[in-house]
């Protein structure tokens, strides 16, 4: 099998949920997967979920504290370095048939990873890694590398009525 690019993004609810239904479907088939979370620390649903399956590892690189896009700390630009090294040494190493970096978009947006480097990276891969792109603001340069493009628009969210983030749907 051959490993192409998906990317998942736009201000649509359902980008990281789409990538772990791949991640399931891929475990499904007996395929290795690694999820690669960026800024992200809080406990959520997919990631608890996925602990119980094993053919599904996370890894995440991020802290339960909000990152300033215009300040962000030292310790996010490393965790978000870390991440991408762990990311690129699984998509090169052809064990994993998938590899999700999550919110990658996000990352590179508030200048805590180089998209030049997200890019080598991906290209770097093993020839049957499969790898998926997630978060809000995704380059061009991310539109052009991804062999599927898929954006998620929001037409209408309960947040905007103020109701709050539920458990076991927004995480």
């Amino acid at each position: 099998m051959v490993g192409l690019v998906h990317l998942y993004t736009g201000n649509g609810k359902g980008k990281t949920s789409a990538a772990f239904g791949l991640a399931l479907r891929m475990a499904g088939h007996g395929g290795k997967v690694l999820i690669v979370q960026f800024l992200k620390g809080m406990p959520t649903g997919e990631v608890i979920a996925a602990k119980k399956i094993p053919e599904i590892e996370v890894m995440r690189f991020g802290s339960k504290e909000f990152v300033n896009p215009k300040k962000p700390r030292p310790e996010d630009l490393e965790m978000a370095r870390k991440g991408l090294y762990a990311a690129k040494g699984a998509m090169s190493s052809g064990e994993y048939r998938l590899v999700v970096l999550d919110e990658i978009n996000v990352a590179v947006s508030f200048n805590l990873l180089s998209e030049n480097d997200v890019i080598a990276a991906v290209k770097e891969r093993h020839p049957s890694t499969e790898v998926v792109l997630t978060g809000r603001y995704a380059p061009k340069s991310f539109y052009d590398l991804a062999d599927y493009v898929t954006e998620f628009k929001e037409i209408k969210h309960p947040f905007s009525r103020g109701v709050p983030a539920r458990e076991g749907i927004e995480f």
